[in-house]
């Protein structure tokens, strides 16, 4: 895609120091809470994805499911949250990663996916890398295939790119 969303770089704000001492966090309730700019982010994952071959979609918790869930219905396949240890209710695959600042872990439902899906793998943000790697690895597990990772920011200095080698990436703006 060769559309430039550069535009909506001024709907992201930046909070210094969250959640730690020395990250600049990029917010996105201000691109959320101003409709059409939603709307146009909305719209350009339907229409790269629309004729992809996409049988579900992973979000990974929580940012990822505000874009990945209207992508989703509009695209009439099926949602597969990805979420923190202990809060989905049937029975796990779980992983660990590091992220630009912590050690987290993640899970997903064993039976989530069926072997040979297509899958689109979809959050807010990439920077490290981690936990697009890390739920790569879990869609793998069970036998999916990585479609393509989309990130609505990429935060190009953090080299989350090279954690991801291998795989197609979309990312609608880049800081």
């Amino acid at each position: 895609m060769t559309d430039s969303y550069d535009h909506l770089k001024g709907k992201i704000r930046d909070i210094p120091d969250f959640p730690i001492q020395g990250i600049l966090f990029k917010d996105i309730t201000t691109l959320l809470k101003d409709g059409p700019a939603f709307s146009e982010v909305i719209d350009a994952l339907v229409d790269r994805y629309r004729d992809r071959d996409i049988d579900a979609i992973v979000a990974i918790e929580s940012r990822g499911y505000f874009f990945a869930a209207p992508l989703a219905a509009t695209l009439k396949v099926g949602l597969i949250p990805v979420r923190k240890p202990g809060k989905l209710p049937a029975e796990t695959i779980r992983i660990e990663y590091e992220t630009e600042y912590s050690k987290e872990a993640i899970e997903m439902h064993k039976d989530a996916i069926e072997p040979g899906q297509r899958v689109l793998i979809v959050d807010d943000l990439m920077a490290t890398g981690g936990s697009g790697a890390a739920i790569k690895d879990l869609v793998e597990q069970l036998g999916g295939k990585v479609v393509e990772l989309a990130f609505i920011i990429e935060l190009s200095g953090l080299k989350g790119r090279e954690k991801l080698q291998g795989y197609d990436i979309f990312s609608m703006i880049t800081f």
